[in-house]
């Protein structure tokens, strides 16, 4: 097993961990913990420091599990939205993998929509049918091989 499949393996398991109803619990009952013990410890520095310093190394390491976690989600979403405009008849193929454009391109493209979705409240556009706007057109980019 590859250092970065353990590594996903491990990030997967802890997010689930992570986000239980378990993993809560325990957070509480450490917080609480802590509080019950400051009388014996007179709230000294060493006692706030224990939860200021504990909290602070698990929020370090969980920004890196979350980071990952989240690029996962990202990436499974992107696929199965690629694959549904790809089978999908008279979907822009251009957007297949639109999130690897630069953001001045992605730019262009959400005005196109936006302009689109302008289009598809006013009625009375001749380009409006009674399912929406025929089409857009994405400057430079190539249209669907399968529109008719």
């Amino acid at each position: 097993m590859t250092t970065a499949s353990l590594f996903s393996r491990l990030a997967k398991g802890v997010s689930r961990f992570t986000g239980s109803a378990l993993c809560f619990g325990l957070a509480v009952a450490s917080v609480l913990s802590w509080a019950l013990v400051g009388p014996a410890f007179h709230y000294s520095e060493k006692w706030q420091s224990v939860i200021s310093t504990g909290t602070t190394i698990v929020t370090f390491l969980m920004v890196f599990l979350i980071q990952r976690s989240q690029n996962r989600d990202t990436e499974a979403i992107q696929i199965k939205l690629n694959e549904l405009i790809r089978a999908t008849h008279g979907a822009q193929n251009a957007l297949i993998d639109v999130e690897e454009h630069e953001p001045r391109d992605l730019a262009r493209f959400r005005g196109r929509y936006t302009e689109l979705a302008s289009k598809a409240k006013d009625p009375g556009d001749p380009s409006v049918s009674a399912v929406g706007v025929h089409s857009v057109e994405l400057d430079g980019m190539p249209q669907s091989d399968r529109e008719s």
